[in-house]
């Protein structure tokens, strides 16, 4: 890849990575150090990334979430990990109180196909995110990753209104 490719997707995921990092760890120094390490190991492994395997932000964001992962590993190593890294939970209750049907069903339909899916499948359905990543034919981390990106989306778009 060339330097403006790179610089491309560092303009495009800079601010979302950090935003997912900084919702995970306190200090801004830390986060400032493992944005900066998450950009270093897309530039170092980008020449192993696979478009047929998985979407750029997907790959972008596998990496930040493991980057966070290591780091509480090698900071607190007696500590569990925080809870938001690993989100098979219910509903934001946050997110749905107070919202009406219709508000909620103008909010889906603002997000991609895909995440309409997604939402559907786990909330309507109840369906766990392991078989919703059979049904659609893609990784856990993939469905997870695009899971707690379409409740993020839902709720600025709840917020908006």
């Amino acid at each position: 890849m060339s330097s403006v490719d790179i610089e491309r997707i560092y303009t495009e995921y800079s601010g979302r990575v950090m935003g997912y990092i900084r919702a995970r760890v306190r200090g801004a120094a830390d986060a400032e150090d493992l944005h900066s390490e998450v950009f270093e190991k897309v530039m170092r492994k980008i020449d192993g990334f696979d478009p047929q395997k998985a979407s750029m932000s997907t790959w972008i964001f596998t990496i930040t979430r493991n980057t966070v992962i290591d780091f509480f590993r090698r900071s607190r190593p007696g500590e569990e990990l925080d809870e938001n890294l690993s989100d098979d939970s219910e509903p934001d209750e946050s997110l749905l109180s107070g919202e009406t049907l219709s508000e909620l069903a103008a909010a889906l339909k603002q997000l991609p196909q895909q995440l309409m899916d997604i939402i559907v499948l786990r909330y309507y359905d109840g369906k766990p995110l392991t078989e919703i990543a059979q049904i659609m034919g893609l990784s856990y981390g993939a469905v997870k990753l695009r899971h707690q990106n379409a409740v993020m989306l839902l709720r600025k778009a709840l917020q908006e209104d």
